[in-house]
């Protein structure tokens, strides 16, 4: 890559990193800094013919990449860890230029990035299987039997914008874990940090006589997707993004085995009991981070009434602290979304809601490319702005009676991926636990809490699947069953 003004970018291969090198024939395209519009750099475009021959070629390496020994793939992981660790600010000034987030925002993806390496690496010491109990029937009687985990074999893994080095690395990593070959397909407005980890995962694999071929990328458009997640040596897609794409793919792969890590529209309830404050710090921390475009951004706030007015007014008191303008400050707290069509898009919603009755308390406009950060008030729940993931700095207050209707509604959406409960009551507690129909209840802590070893994963149109090294490797691993009549 050539650096352009105001952006340090590594120095790699010219191409895609195919096969055992770097493919150069291929076309470029400009990678666009969000902010001002300028071009970062140009990125290599990959094509259906580069897809199919990475499927080739990962296809060859497959037994190989699963006979390496754990200790081997655990020291991959680890080594790779510590590379990345040595271009800690190189890898943030990387993302700030490509997704457009706050430097906050950036540090915060990279440092997840890093823990997910590790958890990775010490998660291969947990992968094993059991023995049977084949006597318990009487056929069984005399006979030895267990179970061992196997890789499950060629894994493609396409991420979203939103969280580039982050989301290839929580397809990447898990695969090398379990010892599959895995094709990477990042968003095509952000591939550059991809790309980069990419180079440095398949250095470290050269270094412990690994095939450079693990680990390949490919970018591209949706006909070079479904070359990928439809050809036959593949064996289990990875998918984080929309859940239109989401459901397409599914669609497309079968009957390969797919993960899916799809959209949602997180809810944050507030109990009559609950510490205000608290609740809306959430909404501040939960609703804006990466400028509203995570899938389990606060986006549905859903207040009991007795306190209502009081956490209005303490919210709209404080929405002013968030500060927007050019991601490279620091002090920046919201920034433009990844294009102006996606700001477009939300702006459209915005007015849609407006226009079926809801009120603007604060923003609702474009200031320089950026989206001011917005808190609509009582959207009807069929607008798009409460129904749909809005992806973007907006969040929809809506108030209820009591905690039983908060929950009713809640769960009246077609998403169900993370959902947060504000209260001082145990018991109302639990019920938001029992009751939610999501993948992960946050009780007083923004939707958005993930650690990187937990399950993470939703119900309903929010795809199937866990993630987290743990769970991603389960997933990217089959039973061998082993059964033996001795002579």
């Amino acid at each position: 890559m050539s650096s352009s003004p105001g952006f340090a970018l590594p120095d790699l291969p010219a191409g895609l990193p195919i096969g055992g090198g770097w493919r150069a024939d291929v076309a470029s395209a400009p990678v666009v800094f969000p902010f001002d519009g300028s071009t970062v750099t140009q990125a290599p475009v990959g094509t259906v013919e580069l897809a199919r021959d990475a499927v080739a070629a990962g296809a060859a390496v497959r037994r190989e990449v699963g006979a390496l020994s754990s200790a081997t793939r655990r020291a991959i992981l680890l080594d790779v860890e510590r590379e990345l660790a040595a271009h800690t600010d190189a890898f943030v000034e990387l993302l700030i230029a490509e997704t457009g987030k706050t430097r906050a925002d950036c540090a915060v993806e990279f440092s997840r990035t890093l823990f997910t390496w590790t958890a990775a690496a010490e998660e291969i010491a947990h992968l094993h299987g059991e023995t049977v109990p084949l006597d318990l029937q009487a056929s069984g009687e005399g006979m030895i039997g267990y179970w061992t985990r196997r890789p499950i074999g060629l894994v493609v893994g396409i991420a979203g914008f939103n969280g580039p080095v982050l989301l290839a690395s929580h397809k990447i990593a898990p695969s090398i874990a379990a010892g599959c070959p895995v094709i990477c397909k990042p968003a095509p407005a952000t591939p550059l940090a991809t790309l980069w980890l990419a180079d440095i995962v398949r250095r470290v694999a050269v270094s412990h006589g690994a095939p450079p071929a693990m680990v390949q990328v490919v970018t591209g458009d949706a006909e070079v997707g479904k070359v990928l997640v439809t050809a036959p040596e593949v064996a289990a897609v990875s998918f984080t993004g929309s859940a239109a794409v989401g459901h397409q793919i599914a669609r497309d792969a079968a009957p390969r085995k797919t993960l899916l890590e799809l959209g949602s529209n997180a809810a944050l309830i507030v109990d009559a009991d609950a510490d205000l404050d608290r609740a809306v710090d959430a909404v501040l921390r939960g609703g804006f981070y990466f400028n509203g475009q995570a899938c389990i951004a606060v986006q549905r706030v859903i207040v009991c009434e007795p306190v209502r007015e009081e956490f209005l007014g303490a919210l709209t008191a404080r929405i002013g602290e968030l500060t927007t303008g050019d991601p490279r400050d620091p002090a920046t707290r919201i920034a433009p979304l990844i294009n102006e069509a996606s700001t477009r898009r939300v702006v459209d919603w915005i007015e849609e809601a407006e226009q079926a009755g809801a009120k603007i308390v604060h923003g609702g406009r474009v200031v320089e490319r950026s989206l001011e950060p917005t808190i609509l008030l009582d959207v009807p729940e069929d607008r798009q702005a409460w129904c749909e993931e809005i992806f973007a700095p907006v969040v929809a207050v809506n108030s209820v009676p009591d905690l039983e209707t908060a929950l009713q509604t809640a769960n009246r959406s077609r998403y169900g991926l993370h959902a947060s409960v504000f209260t001082r009551s145990l018991a109302s507690a639990f019920r938001a636990i029992e009751e939610l129909e999501v993948g992960g209840v946050i009780v007083n802590e923004v939707p958005g809490f993930r650690s990187d070893i937990m399950p993470y994963g939703g119900v309903k149109d929010s795809g199937v699947g866990r993630e987290g090294p743990r769970f991603a490797i389960e997933e990217l691993t089959v039973t061998r069953m082993a059964v033996i009549r001795p002579q």
